[in-house]
């Protein structure tokens, strides 16, 4: 409603911004993170932790976790989470990027951070399968509601979360 109450030329300006922004933003070529660069910020820095990698849904998960300033390591953002009835399957996230990347890179750690809802339940066992071989996986702990989304949860709730995570079984 306040779009529409706005002078022509300002909601011109504004779709302009927002066009100007969606050909500028890409996805990281490490760990597909939103970023204006091909290696975003997170991945070029090198005070981050190699030996811990945390998987995620999508960027704003990221960007979540960043805010409780527990996590140190990288990331890797899955592009979304495996469900079938919406035709998601693992082909169509970065999951076989994720498994190329921890066999060569060897992180002493994988952490799953994915939201408990089914389909994330789902994405967890199918990825946390793919990885064992390779790595040390675990899942963060179930402080987060059940069907709850990671970018809601307070930064006290997902600090905790990191801090109980567990291997998987």
């Amino acid at each position: 409603m306040h779009i529409l109450k706005r002078p022509e030329a300002e909601v011109e300006a504004l779709a302009q911004a927002l066009i100007e922004a969606k050909k500028q933003i890409g996805l990281c070529k490490e760990c597909f993170h939103l970023s204006a660069e091909p290696v975003c910020e997170i991945c070029r820095n090198l005070n981050r932790d190699n030996t811990a990698l945390c998987v995620v849904a999508d960027s704003r998960d990221v960007i979540a976790l960043e805010k409780t300033r527990e996590f140190k390591g990288k990331y890797h953002v899955l592009g979304g989470v495996i469900s079938p009835i919406d035709g998601i399957g693992p082909e169509q996230l970065t999951v076989q990027a994720l498994v190329r990347r921890v066999s060569q890179q060897k992180p002493e750690e994988v952490i799953l951070a994915i939201s408990p809802s089914v389909e994330g339940e789902t994405t967890t066992l199918y990825v946390g399968q793919l990885l064992k071989p390779f790595t040390k996986v675990t899942r963060i702990a179930f402080g987060l509601p059940v069907g709850g989304d990671l970018e809601y949860a307070d930064e006290v709730t997902l600090a905790r979360a990191l801090e109980g995570r567990r291997e998987l079984d």
